[in-house]
């Protein structure tokens, strides 16, 4: 793969046609130059190689990785600033932790990408819909 970076106006239309330029798109804004999509782009694949991230199962809970937003992250000390880590975090059941790992995922989707939320439903809809067609 080769990335083409454009800077400022972009690149020149007779390349992109020349050498069939395949066109990519990290979001609806502008940026000064195309490396720092470039570099996202690279990191985006790049972790997903084996060795790349310590522990593969990890990718498993990460946004997108089901369709939804990953679940808020909270580390040490339980209490910071008078915010609590919430209490199915520290209960020790890993079928309550789970539980609120979902929710809060479904929770976030919903209220920061309506455009995922409606995909994740209509995919739970049909897989729902072939599981009776069964």
């Amino acid at each position: 793969m080769t990335l083409i970076c454009g800077r400022f106006e972009g690149v020149d239309e007779r390349l992109l046609q020349a050498r069939a330029v395949e066109e990519l798109s990290l979001g609806d804004f502008v940026l000064s130059g195309g490396e720092p999509a470039a570099i996202a782009l690279i990191d985006a694949c790049v972790r997903l190689l084996p060795g790349v991230v310590g522990c593969a199962e990890t990718l498993a809970e990460e946004s997108f990785a089901e369709g939804l937003l990953e679940y808020p992250q909270y580390t040490r000390p339980q209490l910071w600033n008078g915010r609590a880590v919430p209490e199915a975090l520290i209960s020790g059941d890993h079928r309550r932790i789970q539980a609120w790992r979902r929710a809060e995922a479904e929770r976030l989707t919903r209220e920061r990408r309506p455009d995922l939320w409606a995909r994740y439903l209509a995919m739970q809809n049909s897989v729902c819909d072939s599981e009776v067609d069964r």
